[in-house]
């Protein structure tokens, strides 16, 4: 069965800050399945999910920091009021994956983290930029590295465009983890300088085909994390490549 499509919300940041209501009402009219949340712009976490149900869409994961005594009640009560299962660490930067000592500590604290989550029923997963492959150590990926020593119920979810900026085949990488690749990431443009804007998916230089075709992930997930276009024309462009060439399935909706 083809994956359903999903979008990560911190695409449209700057639409959310003026009408987040609307913004998921407009994703669900397009055909989204679900969304990955990255915050909620200042609505409660009833009245985010409220609006996700009204708009036809559940939540296909949450982007979240590293778990901690301090802060995991709050994330974790979050997610069940959202019906989320599946919590992903978003970021971690460049200079804990440039040794094998400071990945062993991001792998430790991403454990720690994965004992929370799984405490309260979740499971937890980790999101990739371009310098986990980027950096090696020994001749392979700090991102192999690092996946070597989590524990196994920790989930990849792999942007894919930023693999391929850190100078890996995305396709490879997401065939290499099979299922432990439970989200793909699809975002697209030239895959030259991280600063450079995204493009709608399909119309840069990743194959997305080969990528899908590698996937066996439960999501795709467009993301775009800025775009030379309207934001908005890049997000439905990407959903239209996505569905109506079988890499990804949209809604059913009544007629």
């Amino acid at each position: 069965m083809t994956v359903p499509i999903s979008i990560q919300l911190y695409t449209l940041r700057e639409a959310a800050q003026q009408d987040f209501p609307a913004v998921l009402a407009r994703l669900g009219d397009i055909g989204y399945v679900g969304v990955e949340p990255a915050g909620l712009h200042d609505l409660t976490p009833a009245a985010f999910r409220k609006c996700v149900d009204d708009a036809g869409l559940v939540v296909s994961g949450a982007h979240i920091p590293l778990l901690t005594d301090e802060n995991a009640n709050a994330l974790l009560d979050m997610q069940e009021t959202l019906g989320n299962r599946d919590v992903v660490v978003a970021f971690l930067p460049a200079e804990r994956f440039a040794n094998a000592d400071s990945v062993k500590r991001v792998a430790d604290d991403l454990n720690a983290s994965n004992e929370i989550a799984r405490g309260r029923g979740l499971a937890l997963g980790y999101h990739n930029h371009n310098w986990e492959f980027a950096y090696r150590i020994d001749g392979r990926t700090a991102h192999a590295t690092l996946f070597d020593q989590l524990e196994p119920g920790i989930f990849a979810e792999i942007d894919t465009y930023w693999a391929r900026v850190g100078g890996v085949d995305p396709a490879r990488i997401v065939s290499d983890l099979g299922e432990r690749a439970r989200m793909l990431h699809l975002k697209d443009g030239p895959a030259d300088d991280p600063e450079s804007p995204m493009t709608a998916v399909g119309s840069g230089v990743l194959d997305v085909a080969a990528i899908a075709a590698a996937s066996r992930a439960d999501w795709h997930v467009v993301e775009l994390d800025r775009c030379a276009t309207d934001m908005f024309e890049a997000v439905e462009q990407s959903y239209r490549f996505l569905v109506e060439n079988g890499l990804a399935r949209g809604r059913a909706r009544a007629t």
